[in-house]
């Protein structure tokens, strides 16, 4: 993980501006600590018809066993599953 310490100076109304570290991110999970320290989590949105793939352990690891499998070249590609598909 590569860690950049920035400095980030609040304007008069203790605002900060986070500009591109905030691109994409939909909120911020906050934690402000006894001694002071704000820790910011960022969060994105998930579609709900998505959902559901994090809520399944299952699923979601045999996406990214896929995935990885994939980027690694031990995918091979196949014919056309079209003749599956129920039409009705």
């Amino acid at each position: 993980m590569v860690m950049q310490e920035k400095y980030l100076k609040p304007d008069s109304k203790g605002r900060i501006q986070l500009g591109r570290l905030a691109k994409d991110v939909v909120r911020y999970h906050v934690i402000e600590e006894s001694d002071g320290k704000i820790i910011l989590f960022p969060e994105v949105a998930i579609p709900a018809s998505e959902a559901w793939l994090y809520k399944n352990k299952k699923a979601l690891e045999a996406v990214k066993k896929g995935l990885e499998d994939s980027a690694s070249g031990k995918v091979k590609k196949r014919g056309s599953f079209a003749k599956y598909i129920d039409e009705e």
